[in-house]
């Protein structure tokens, strides 16, 4: 199928992915660099998107699940080419194949390093780990008051040649807030975390907090290693941080349908279902065929934006699970032109920041949601130089 007659597509801009981790790079230059690719790198494609940061001197790449991390080894993403750490392990989890693909397993609490233990020993093999403190975020991470029974366990485990535990890590919760009590609060909490398992004897090689917001904005948490997300892929990690120009970001993601149709309609014509939207005279409506089972927020019915013959539309009453309708005020574009629902908004387009206003959510999700359904189309595949 030629991808200008593809229904939708959403177009992935490796060149602007290079150039935003060159960015972030610069505002953290004495920190290594993790490229986050967990969710499918946002919804903008795993491999792709961590082959072009490395390309653009990322060295370590990090996931979620092991079997994105798995992923990534099987596509031939090698030791040689970046350390890969995976931090959301639950019991009975791949431990001997990770630990046989050189993936480095986050440990958050005894149970994890009783596994990850085991299966080393099984392999007769050093597994490597990094253990997560708890500072304030609440979610995974080991809570202080167990830290010490931990980095404990994981010295007799070092001892005995089970672990090689190569780094401490955290995450903030309000970094996305400048200047939120939390912050200060959950960095001190890291410094004691760090504190113990130094003079306790612990040795890591990286000691890292610092998410997309952090990487932007607070140069006293970039450690040794820094991990943007969203930023990555040139989204601001919310309004409060800034917008992307202001770091010299570029969206990577441009969402593109074809109208599918293009018809006259009379005054009081109701639209989709439920008729929340009635045409309050003579028009023409345009059939954007993307829904909310490509991704798209029901949520944003009424209010999502999309760029339709240069001007500024907004979807009209509900959106459908494949399909919502744009009022185009008496206009007549031809059917198949270009229905631009996000990009760097550099041609008027919305941008996904603006889709998530509409919707009362955040830029991530948008980006994250857009489905299987929805091919994605890379261009400037080729590092520059």
């Amino acid at each position: 199928m030629n991808e200008t007659s593809l229904r939708v597509r959403a177009e992935i801009d490796l060149a602007a992915l290079r150039a935003n981790v060159r960015a972030l790079r610069a505002r953290a230059p004495r920190a290594e660099f993790m490229a986050v690719v967990k969710a499918d790198a946002y919804g903008h494609g795993m491999l792709p998107c961590a082959r072009a940061a490395l390309q653009a001197g990322a060295s370590w790449v990090g996931t979620a699940t092991p079997e994105e991390a798995l992923a990534l080894r099987a596509a031939g993403i090698g030791p040689e080419q970046a350390r890969v750490l995976c931090w959301l392990w639950t019991p009975g989890g791949p431990w001997r194949e990770a630990i046989e693909a050189d993936i480095e397993a986050s440990v958050s609490g005894m149970w994890a390093l009783r596994e990850v233990t085991a299966a080393a020993r099984a392999l007769g093999r050093t597994a490597r780990v990094q253990l997560k403190a708890d500072t304030g975020l609440g979610r995974n991470g080991c809570q202080p008051a167990d830290w010490a029974e931990l980095v404990e366990a994981a010295l007799k485990a070092e001892a005995e040649g089970s672990v090689k535990v190569t780094g401490i890590w955290s995450h903030y919760a309000c970094a996305d807030e400048p200047g939120h009590p939390s912050i200060a609060a959950q960095t001190a909490a890291f410094e004691r975390a760090l504190g113990y398992a130094e003079t306790a004897g612990l040795r890591p090689e990286v000691r890292h907090i610092a998410n997309s917001p952090a990487t932007l904005t607070l140069a006293e948490s970039h450690y040794d290693l820094v991990r943007p997300g969203i930023a990555m892929y040139g989204v601001s990690p919310s309004p409060e941080v800034g917008v992307p120009e202001d770091f010299g970001l570029r969206p990577v993601m441009t969402l593109e349908a074809s109208l599918a149709l293009v018809k006259h309609v009379p005054a009081g014509h109701g639209v989709s279902y439920g008729h929340h939207f009635v045409t309050p005279g003579d028009t023409t409506l345009g059939l954007v065929p993307v829904g909310y089972g490509d991704g798209l927020p029901r949520h944003a019915s009424g209010r999502g934006p999309v760029l339709v013959g240069g001007k500024l539309r907004t979807a009209a009453g509900r959106i459908a699970m494949d399909q919502f309708v744009v009022d185009l005020g008496g206009d007549e574009p031809r059917v198949g032109e270009s229905a631009v629902l996000f990009g760097p908004g550099d041609r008027g387009e919305p941008t996904a920041e603006d889709w998530a206003r509409a919707a009362g959510t955040i830029a991530y999700e948008i980006v994250t949601r857009i489905g299987s359904r929805v091919p994605r189309v890379y261009v400037n595949e080729r590092a520059e130089g």
